[in-house]
């Protein structure tokens, strides 16, 4: 079973697709059970993870910014510490399911201390976080282009690490860095696309901007280079000055505010620029806020258990015959099919897969190989599974039956 440090476990192709990519080579006698196979599944999925989501936004509700419902009762402190313990806790599963990887501080550290090409350098005070958990997924080589006035416009191509999807989770303190309409009892939830990595830090709140040196250097070298013109200026005049009152002192005072309101305003124009920058980015980039990252990430991590079930379901199926395969067998022979059918380099999560075939009865295992059952059988064991969620009609068809065996 190979294992690889430059891949990740996401599985970047719809369920949709996959299915009707398993079902090329397949005729239709095979074809139509397979795909009921995926809609029963599906539908297996989809009811276990909306439970999910339901006990999400439940916990999530005393710490959402956006609620607009009442509550009808208040948490005490030592409450809402243990919930909010226990969301933080239960969103760190839903992540890993979802196949992210966690940031740790040092992360974001880096991040404070770079900048690329296209982005803005921050200073971010990590003490105004009461928590921050961040989560990326999918890390690729981005190639952008640039012009640069000294090479004569010449285009240049800039290759940066990028983080195809970002999530945040933060509670803050009470910060002076912080707007005052901030609620900091509240937990913050973000989700980004296409975030460069050295450029992380930009999303955090409280992070305040640097202005770049190139613009210090514009800025301060026009600063130093007009007040050394306005002190020659006084100078020259310093005995005029003197010989005809105080009038003659107003012109290089009047210079000296002059120029100094010209350099604010370049200030403020190119801090405005740097910011309406920051703002275009998060317009673009951001997914989603809050209580709707919940769903955007329950929807995300249950396609990718519908993908690897039905991965792991239909090569043991097709190919691993009655004596089946191990788990590194499995586990190679799917890496190998992505990567020849649809050019997808994964590093399958073998053992979730199995996991959840063995739970749905959908294999056997005898020793430490696994078969899958005849997709007839595996048919009617998801659909017993699907009838059994619940169980009132059943109890109460039993109880029917009972009475009427006794009248008999």
């Amino acid at each position: 079973m190979a294992e690889y440090q430059d891949r990740e476990h996401y599985i970047p192709i719809r369920k949709s697709d996959l299915v009707e990519l398993l079902c090329r080579g397949l005729a239709p006698k095979d074809a139509d059970p397979f795909r009921q196979l995926s809609t029963l599944l599906a539908a297996t999925f989809h009811f276990e993870y909306h439970h999910l989501l339901e006990e999400l936004k439940n916990e999530y509700a005393p710490f959402n910014p956006d609620a607009t419902t009442k509550t009808l009762r208040q948490l005490s402190q030592q409450e809402r510490l243990e919930q909010l313990e226990h969301l933080f806790n239960r969103f760190v599963t839903l992540m890993e399911r979802a196949n992210f990887k966690r940031l740790g501080p040092q992360d974001f550290q880096k991040a404070t201390k770079e900048v690329t090409e296209w982005g803005l350098n921050m200073d971010v005070d990590f003490g105004i976080f009461e928590k921050l958990a961040g989560f990326a997924r999918g890390e690729y080589t981005a190639e952008r282009s640039r012009r640069l006035w000294w090479k004569l416009w010449k285009k240049e191509s800039i290759r940066m690490a990028v983080y195809q999807r970002l999530v945040l989770m933060v509670k803050l303190k009470p910060s002076k860095r912080l707007p005052r309409t901030v609620d900091t009892k509240d937990v913050f939830l973000k989700i980004f696309k296409d975030i460069p990595r050295m450029d992380a830090e930009m999303l955090l709140p409280g992070a305040r901007m640097r202005m770049p040196n190139s613009s210090r250097l514009k800025l301060g070298g026009s600063f130093l280079g007009g007040l050394a013109l306005i002190t020659w200026k006084i100078v020259t005049e310093l005995t005029a000055v003197i010989a005809g009152g105080i009038m003659f002192f107003w012109g290089p005072l009047l210079a000296v505010l002059g120029y100094g309101y010209r350099q604010y305003f370049g200030y403020q124009s190119t801090k405005n620029a740097v910011n309406l920058q920051l703002t275009t980015n998060l317009y673009y980039q951001n997914l989603d806020n809050n209580s709707g990252v919940l769903t955007h990430l329950l929807d995300e991590a249950e396609e990718q258990e519908s993908r690897e079930a039905l991965l792991g379901y239909f090569y043991l199926w097709r190919y691993a015959g009655t004596q089946g395969w191990t788990a590194s067998s499995l586990d190679d022979y799917v890496e190998l099919e992505l990567e020849k059918l649809a050019n997808i380099k994964v590093d399958f999560e073998i053992e979730d897969a199995l996991a959840k075939l063995e739970r749905l009865h959908l294999v056997t295992k005898h020793g430490d190989r696994y078969a899958a059952v005849p997709i007839d059988r595996a048919l009617e064991n998801l659909d017993y599974a699907w009838d059994n969620y619940f169980k009132y009609n059943n109890e109460a068809q039993e109880r029917k039956d009972q009475a009427l065996a006794q009248r008999v």
